[in-house]
């Protein structure tokens, strides 16, 4: 079994997209049937984000540690708690490809730090995108570590 963990704080406007994403790529074909967990992790939410992931088809975890690793760290207790052998995790303001979780497993590694890109700069503005641009490698060999793209055994 596998497991896609996203922590999540008050994320209505988003978590849908979110985890539609996420259940598109566990159903991937690559995948051969293998059952997926899709866990968004409730962190000190206050707004619809549980009942929005509950209705896209994602378990839910409340927890109240206004700490976003923590959120994922709750998250990966209860997926190998029920038996999951991977580990993905993204982030609720995110959307994945519908390869993403086998693209992770078939790299037969350890752990996956995979690259983000960002399709909507919205209050971030011009410069943002220019430095992001200017200094951002989405090559293998780049030093970024997200929490949007990470998987584990």
């Amino acid at each position: 079994m596998l497991a896609i963990i996203i922590p999540a704080n008050n994320e209505e406007a988003v978590i849908g997209l979110c985890v539609q994403s996420a259940q598109a790529a566990a159903c991937c074909p690559a995948l051969n049937g293998e059952p997926v967990l899709t866990i968004v992790v409730l962190d000190a939410c206050t707004d619809g984000t549980a009942a929005i992931a509950r209705q896209c088809g994602a378990l839910t975890l409340a927890v109240d540690a206004h700490n976003v690793g923590m959120a994922r760290a709750a998250g990966a207790r209860m997926a190998l708690a029920m038996g999951a052998r991977w580990l993905a995790f993204t982030d609720a303001d995110t959307t994945v490809a519908p390869e993403w979780l086998h693209e992770q497993v078939s790299l037969d590694s350890d752990a996956v730090c995979g690259t983000v890109s960002v399709t909507d700069w919205g209050v971030h503005g011009e410069p943002m995108r220019r430095h992001f641009n200017a200094t951002y490698t989405d090559a293998d060999g780049h030093q970024h570590i997200h929490g949007a793209n990470l998987g584990v055994s």
